[in-house]
């Protein structure tokens, strides 16, 4: 069994390796050639956090399963502990025995900032020149590296709801901008984050939307990563109804658990037919993407376990080729 750390992962496995992973992920799932049961979600005894299971197998060349055990518990932050941990457990497919165990946290951050990567890649205009992130939590590095690494941003603003944590994050990230020649820059509002953006992240805990569908910018791409419950949304559901095209990574887990869509269809405000596709249809032509330069494009996703799966295979095939990593027997 092999044993990888963050360290190890990070050596072998960039966030252009991510998004690609992803984009086959999408495909696959799309192929019918994943099995993945919606995500099982435990609340703790005093409701303060919650422990999810995400099981998965995909078949083809990879023929791999695997759980991912991911948390989240938002008290961990004043106690210095990731808010969101994970471990992964990947599983052969021919014998069943676990081949592998990795940092499910990174594994997390990677491929979560990668499926927005992989929506700007395909949605946003090519020109994209300003992004925008909400949020500066645990997720919010490598959502920042997946922006700048599907686009050539001139600058990100960068809002958090919580006095002071964009300057400290945009202070944070400086070097890692600075490789891609980004400009990270605070901003004290939501409009002040949005106006005039390209291409906007979102990955927050809100329970409520977090800026104005009026202060987006036509030919703006959006993709909505937090709030993954029924009872909360990032998302305006103006911005839904102004969108020319609106895709989701898995249909399925959206409309199960996405309150960016469940809370407008459960007024009739909104309807799962608007939904243009997923991105596993996108990639193979099944349905059409952006088609004008002002078109405004949404992409909400809640992850599902395929890409965990595919993500972490591609993983440990890198870091078995590079000697990395800790080999056990048990």
């Amino acid at each position: 069994m092999l044993i990888l750390t963050r360290k190890d992962i990070l050596q072998v496995f960039s966030m252009r390796d991510a998004i690609e992973a992803d984009k086959e992920a999408f495909v696959l799932h799309t192929q019918g050639k994943a099995a993945v049961p919606l995500r099982i979600n435990l609340d703790n005894e005093a409701k303060s956090g919650q422990i999810m299971f995400m099981p998965a197998y995909v078949g083809g060349r990879l023929n791999a399963g695997g759980v991912k055990m991911v948390s989240c518990f938002l008290g961990n932050r004043e106690k210095r502990l990731p808010v969101i941990p994970a471990t992964m457990a990947v599983i052969d497919g021919t014998t069943g025995l676990v081949s592998a165990i990795l940092d499910g946290t990174t594994l997390t951050q990677l491929r979560t900032a990668a499926i927005a990567g992989a929506a700007a890649d395909l949605l946003a205009n090519a020109d994209a020149a300003r992004g925008a992130l909400f949020g500066t939590g645990g997720q919010a590095p490598a959502q920042l590296e997946a922006l700048m690494t599907a686009r050539r941003l001139k600058e990100v603003r960068v809002y958090d709801a919580l006095d002071g944590r964009a300057k400290d994050f945009a202070a944070q990230m400086k070097p890692l901008a600075d490789k891609f020649g980004t400009e990270l820059v605070p901003a004290e509002t939501p409009k002040e984050a949005v106006i005039g953006a390209d291409v906007i992240t979102t990955v927050t805990t809100a329970a409520e939307p977090v800026f104005d569908a009026a202060d987006i910018k036509p030919g703006c791409h959006i993709t909505g990563v937090g709030s993954y419950t029924p009872d909360k949304r990032e998302l305006p559901l103006e911005l839904l109804r102004r969108a020319s095209r609106v895709f989701v990574d898995n249909r399925e887990a959206v409309l199960a658990e996405a309150g960016d869509f469940i809370i407008p269809m459960k007024q009739g405000l909104f309807s799962k037919d608007e939904i243009a596709g997923e991105l596993g249809e996108l990639i193979l032509g099944r349905v059409e993407g952006r088609v004008g330069h002002d078109d405004v494009t949404v992409m909400k996703t809640v992850g599902f376990a395929t890409l965990d799966v595919v993500a972490a295979a591609e993983i440990v095939g890198k870091a078995r080729g590079a000697g990395v990593g800790t080999e056990i027997d048990l």
